[in-house]
């Protein structure tokens, strides 16, 4: 069976997102058309005969940053080499870029293999955060926040800006995004957005853990409006603020990943990263 690899369209991550469920992924409702505005060329599918076998995205960021994701075969058809094809024909889209992923330990090994340096892990935390005695304040929708500084201050908590992908990201559909504010002065953002089973918190930048711990509260109460009680929540080790945030609030770890990358990225804010934006383009 000879493999061809090539582009993915919009419609064709259909697909892909339902291979996402199925593997326990949790995928976004609405995350396909803000990831394909990042980055429309960095999402390719393997077929085989015509029909859909493989699947990666490597979604490029800026000149010097890429993200790769979405690495996947068709139970069916694993183990007979599509998965290291597609990975090889997309991996040519970074050019020279360091590129980043999230891996899961059965497979951090073979990243290793191809250059990829382990440098924090991650925990997905789930449950039902109770909701809070009184109202949270210092908390307003982020369009109430001057657009300039809400693009900084992501872009001090990630390796590239991404200007194309933060405005919709925001402002998708379900999509409920909230600021935090001190003294007239933005100090953290959060978003959480529907999901296939919890509802996903994702990003959650804070300059201290009483900001992170305010917008957790605000937007787990959100996630409530669209009838998901339980959250999904992916913190990095590296911030130990992070992890105490979610057991006090009740929340269980479910799984892990390891953040890697294949060469220097920019210096981060790594203690206001209180939970990653996704584990699919980082």
């Amino acid at each position: 069976m000879t493999l061809h690899v090539s582009r993915a369209s919009l419609q064709d991550w259909a697909l892909v997102r339902d291979w996402c469920a199925t593997e326990g992924w949790n995928p976004g409702a609405a995350d396909a058309s803000v990831f394909f505005a990042q980055d429309p060329d960095g999402f390719f599918v393997g077929r085989v005969d015509g029909e859909p076998v493989s699947a990666i995205s490597v979604v490029n960021y800026d000149a010097d940053y890429s993200f790769l994701g979405f690495y996947l075969v068709r139970p069916d058809l694993r183990g007979q080499g599509h998965g290291l094809a597609t990975w090889r024909a997309a991996l040519a889209h970074a050019g020279d870029r360091t590129v980043g992923l999230d891996g899961v330990p059965a497979q951090q090994d073979n990243y290793r293999r191809s250059g990829f340096a382990p440098a924090y892990r991650t925990a997905r935390y789930v449950g039902e955060v109770p909701l809070p005695d009184r109202p949270v304040t210092g908390v307003v929708p982020v369009d109430r926040v001057d657009p300039a500084a809400l693009a900084a201050y992501d872009s001090a908590c990630h390796p590239a800006d991404r200007p194309r992908f933060l405005t919709p990201w925001v402002s998708a559909p379900g999509h409920r995004a909230l600021a935090r504010v001190t003294d007239g002065r933005l100090t953290g953002y959060g978003v959480v957005r529907p999901a296939e089973s919890e509802a996903r918190i994702g990003p959650l930048f804070a300059d201290t853990p009483a900001d992170a711990s305010a917008l957790l509260d605000a937007l787990a109460t959100e996630a409530r409006a669209f009838g998901a009680p339980r959250v999904a929540v992916d913190m990095p080790e590296a911030n130990p603020a992070a992890a105490r945030l979610a057991l006090s609030r009740g929340l269980e770890p479910s799984f892990e990943t390891a953040r890697m990358y294949t060469g220097p990225i920019r210096p981060v804010a790594q203690d206001r990263i209180f939970a990653v934006t996704t584990l699919e383009l980082g």
